[in-house]
């Protein structure tokens, strides 16, 4: 019937057993946050606020070889790196992190969207990395 036509469909599942069950590491990081990380990568850290799921991968403190050719050249590779963004979180004034981040509505997330978002993580990670590797001393 219907000449072998299938249809596929969506199961909803929690997004730490999905996550499991693609072979990342979860740890409550904090009350609201959740330490993703697959082996040989840095760790990415999510949490949810209204409805808006929020990813970040902390690259560490920017102070000590920050300059104003690095700004450019991170700006420059901003347009690059999408849907990824990198910034700096100044939370704490004496602690400068550079910091990836990327959200998504959690209504409509779907598998592919959020595998997505964590590979676009690793790899701006590895671009931001390998432009970090000139001005590290």
């Amino acid at each position: 019937m219907f000449n072998g036509a299938v249809v596929t469909t969506k199961q909803k599942v929690p997004l730490s057993d999905f996550l499991l069950d693609k072979g990342f590491q979860l740890e409550q990081a904090d009350e609201n946050v959740v330490k993703i990380q697959r082996e040989g990568e840095l760790p990415v850290f999510a949490h949810i606020n209204d409805n808006i799921l929020f990813f970040e991968v902390d690259l560490g403190n920017i102070s000590e070889f920050s300059s104003t050719e690095l700004y450019f050249k991170m700006f420059d590779l901003n347009t690059e790196i999408l849907p990824v963004s990198l910034g700096i979180d100044s939370t704490n004034k004496n602690d400068p992190r550079l910091v990836l981040v990327e959200s998504r509505e959690v209504d409509n997330l779907d598998d592919n969207e959020v595998l997505s978002v964590l590979n676009a993580m690793e790899l701006a990670t590895d671009k931001v990395e390998e432009l970090l590797s000139n001005y590290i001393k």
